[in-house]
């Protein structure tokens, strides 16, 4: 059976998942890249970006745990490109001809468009008819295996909200953005049936799972 889960989405000490003044040259916000400093290094990010070595140890544990028995993907529409307002058209998203995703893609939007295709398997498909649509879409692409919710931290929130999701990792890094986008502010967790699964830290993060209970 399909699960969805979150995987690898970094949230500062404060519990901003992105930090203010979004654009296309800071897409994550003032500060908000170093939320990932702790990934970037690991073996599994380099192995992702076509490079060698890279870290090993607790932060490169959970990184490679990320695509384990993944057949499809959600994102919400800003973290597809910047396409508040009206969208460019010839935008194809911020990862190249060969995004690192290698399945299909379906983007939760309010504007139609045509799917598109891509190297290495990815096919991006935009959603209008709301995040259950979605997630029935891509549990039925994924044929039996897990769909992850890659962000940003609006939609994370909105299936939250929902009880839809049912594993979510989250790497605290050791940094304060002060504002952006909070990821749980509002939310209930434990009154959603979530529970802490699984906890680690290392030096440049703390590793936090939870699982819903059914």
């Amino acid at each position: 059976m399909s699960r969805l889960r979150v995987a690898c989405f970094a949230i500062s000490l404060d519990g901003f998942g992105a930090g203010p003044g979004q654009s296309t040259e800071e897409p994550l916000g003032k500060g908000g890249e170093a939320l990932h400093d702790w990934f970037v290094p690991t073996r599994t990010f380099r192995k992702m970006a076509g490079k060698e070595e890279g870290s090993t140890g607790v932060d490169n544990d959970f990184a490679a745990r990320m695509n384990v028995n993944i057949g499809a993907y959600l994102m919400g529409r800003n973290m597809f490109g910047p396409v508040r307002g009206t969208p460019d058209p010839n935008w194809r998203g911020w990862w190249g001809d060969n995004p690192p995703y290698h399945n299909p893609v379906f983007v939760l939007t309010h504007r139609e468009r045509a799917s598109i295709p891509m190297e290495g398997g990815t096919t991006f498909h935009f959603v209008t008819d709301g995040i259950e649509a979605a997630l029935e879409r891509a549990i039925e692409a994924a044929n039996g295996k897990d769909v992850l919710l890659a962000g940003g931290v609006d939609i994370i929130r909105q299936y939250l909200l929902a009880g839809l999701i049912d594993e979510m990792h989250l790497a605290i890094s050791p940094i304060l953005l002060g504002s952006g986008e909070h990821l749980l502010n509002g939310i209930d967790l434990p009154g959603l049936g979530y529970r802490l699964a699984e906890h680690a830290p290392s030096r440049d993060a703390t590793h936090v799972v939870l699982t819903r209970e059914r």
